[in-house]
């Protein structure tokens, strides 16, 4: 040993000790957990919550699908046919998407209208969830259809229910009605802490759509 290497200390010993041991608990958890999840089936992913973000992470899990060789599709609620950057991309890698196309219901202000493109739309989402070919449907923004009682909520369920065993379903949108939740694998709430747009920064193309 040089001049220059310092001896570790008896303190410095314990505490990498600890931390050893610390790390193979969780480790032993970890394992135990992987070991138990021996189950194969078609995920149920719902995104809910009031912060931003929730249609960005469904969309990511839609591009890990497609570069894993996976059939993936889209049905949109509530957005009109702006740009919009995940769909220019996820086109071009052979993802079906279907649009609502009325934009936002503070825009239209035609409940009609609006119902009747909700309809038509999960008439397209009815199909999807019957196509043993796909593998990964997301319902971006389903939740509103929901809440506002455009779609009925029994109608919903019995879709996501029957679908094909290995389908793999993304649900986004604030206000999840309870039934979906309550049938879903997973659910995770995205809380709002700070938003740019609250501070009067407008939305930008390649960031925000």
């Amino acid at each position: 040993m040089t001049d220059n290497q310092e001896i570790p200390s008896r303190s410095e010993e314990r505490k990498a000790e600890r931390h050893k041991q610390r790390q193979q608990k969780v480790k032993a958890t970890v394992d135990a957990k992987i070991a138990a999840a021996q189950e194969e089936k078609g995920i149920l992913l719902v995104l809910t919550g009031n912060g931003k973000g929730k249609s960005t992470s469904g969309f990511g899990t839609v591009a890990r699908s497609v570069g894993h060789g996976k059939k993936a599709a889209v049905v949109q609620f509530i957005k009109g046919n702006w740009d919009c950057g995940e769909r220019t991309l996820l086109e071009g890698a052979g993802v079906e998407f279907h649009v609502m196309g009325t934009g936002f219901t503070w825009e239209t202000q035609d409940r009609d209208k609006d119902t009747q493109a909700a309809k038509t739309a999960w008439e397209a989402a009815e199909k999807l969830l019957q196509d043993e070919r796909i593998d990964c449907v997301m319902l971006d923004e389903l939740t509103y259809m929901v809440s506002y009682h455009y779609l009925d909520v029994e109608r919903v369920i019995e879709a996501l229910k029957n679908r094909p065993k290995m389908q793999h379903v993304i649900v986004t949108g604030r206000a999840c009605h309870r039934a979906i939740i309550e049938l879903a694998d997973t659910v995770s709430e995205v809380l709002p802490i700070k938003h740019a747009f609250d501070h009067g920064i407008k939305a930008q193309p390649g960031f925000d759509y």
